[in-house]
């Protein structure tokens, strides 16, 4: 058995205007979590001391080797726990990824304008007499048993971490070397375990050919995820995505910082056919420049719109399968509308790449009454390229300039090497701007 840990897993110039009040551009691509290896999703609704949280996993293989252990801040009822919709959470990803837009130059021969567009088992009896017998034996409480959906699962407790560290051992579950110590912690915190297993019967029963997640309600007023226990049999630093809807406002760490990426950012047009790379690229950096000890905001809006749309905005019913409890029953979507907190829910995405040298606690949140809209949004500006019907050797100087600025944000976003990213570049009327010279100091120490 293979122990799986889900959890525990410039402001941009358009050549009409100086800024806009909405975006209004076209969506063109966008940066969803397939661009990371070991990604993990997690949803957290939060509304006063109510979470529910739902766990996707990146899990590959067989699903008899698939197993999770998480601490939980209280006992979990059967009524508690859910199995979600792998489908909501991709709509999610999608509507909140970090986006790609374009806008096009007007004919600099005419008046510019700006363009404007827009399932239930019932509980299992208590555990068997032989399981609880040897829990018992190792300070291990079997506080409950379920089945849900396709997975098994147990609510453990325990007097001291060597013994549900040792139990869990002896009932196949693969703890990596070094759990004593972080399990300590959860159990001074008066935590429990939640565990789960694939019930590959169940499984085949429902027919499903994948994992789906897992949800679970509960009340606490701890609002933490729990991440520390994943760090220890990781291989290599692990991305983590968090979805936090709430009817306050943004969620932010209170014992990281909480970055926003750089957004409204132009780059040259060729990044529409290298955005993932772009992506990457920057994210790197960016997480190199805070230490790698960073959460960083990709986005935060209300639920009811968006603008530019890189997908529609969750329906009503998504939203409750997420657990939105505060929604009314009545209602089958939301429709796009310039009005602000249409389904009073407001989304904040934060991405994380952690390992146990940089981030050693769990990730803590709080609500915050901040709904200012925000999003990592990067531009394409494309000059114009019809006929002319004037004189426009002002105007592609005013755009080669304008590309030498994006070539030059580009590299300082990505690391990219200047030249490269000019080469590919095709400058207004043919003439590649001279690079402009660094001062003589600059590379002086380096």
């Amino acid at each position: 058995m293979r122990l799986l840990i889900t959890l525990v897993t410039a402001v941009v110039t358009i050549l009409v205007t100086t800024s806009a009040q909405a975006f209004c551009g076209f969506y063109v691509a966008r940066a969803d979590t397939s661009l990371f290896n070991r990604a993990s999703q997690v949803v957290l609704v939060r509304d006063d001391n109510r979470t529910v949280i739902t766990m996707a996993n990146d899990f590959e293989g067989n699903a008899e080797d698939f197993a999770v252990v998480i601490p939980v801040p209280t006992m979990i009822e059967r009524e508690q726990i859910n199995v979600g919709d792998r489908a909501v959470i991709e709509h999610l990803d999608a509507y909140t990824s970090p986006r790609l837009v374009e806008y096009h130059d007007s004919d600099p021969c005419a008046i510019y304008e700006r363009m404007e567009m827009s399932r239930n088992d019932a509980a299992l009896p208590a555990a068997s007499k032989e399981l609880k017998r040897s829990a018992r034996s190792r300070g291990v409480t079997i506080e409950a048993q379920y089945t849900v959906g396709e997975y098994d699962i147990l609510i453990l407790s325990a007097t001291q971490s060597d013994g549900l560290v040792q139990w869990l051992l002896e009932n196949d579950y693969r703890i990596p070397p070094g759990a004593e110590r972080v399990v300590d912690s959860y159990l001074k915190q008066d935590m429990r375990f939640f565990v789960a297993k694939v019930n590959l019967e169940e499984q085949s029963k429902l027919g499903y050919q994948y994992l789906r997640p897992l949800q679970v309600a509960y009340e606490s007023n701890k609002f933490m995820l729990p991440i520390r226990l994943g760090t220890l049999n990781a291989k290599g630093k692990q991305e983590l995505y968090i979805y936090a809807l709430t009817r306050t406002g943004r969620v932010e760490t209170t014992n990281y910082r909480t970055v926003k990426l750089p957004s409204n950012v132009t780059v040259p047009e060729f990044v529409e056919d290298e955005f993932a790379d772009f992506y990457r690229a920057m994210f790197d950096r960016q997480t190199q420049a805070e230490n790698e000890r960073a959460v960083f905001l990709e986005y935060a809006w209300d639920m009811g719109w968006c603008d530019p749309c890189a997908a529609d905005p969750l329906s009503a019913k998504e939203l409750r399968q997420l657990g939105v409890f505060w929604l009314g029953k009545r209602g089958t979507g939301a429709k796009r509308s310039l009005q602000p907190q249409a389904q009073n829910v407001f989304v904040t995405r934060l991405h994380v790449r952690y390992d146990a040298e940089h981030f050693p606690e769990d990730l803590v949140f709080q609500e915050t009454g901040d709904r200012q809209n925000y999003q990592g949004r990067y531009v394409i500006q494309h000059p114009w390229k019809g006929e002319a019907s004037c004189d426009i050797s002002s105007y592609q100087a005013g755009v080669r300039e304008r590309q030498e600025r994006e070539a030059q944000q580009l590299a300082n976003l990505t690391g990219w090497d200047i030249g490269d990213i000019r080469a590919k570049i095709p400058f207004a009327g043919g003439i590649t701007p001279e690079p402009e010279q660094e001062p003589w100091w600059k590379r002086l120490w380096n």
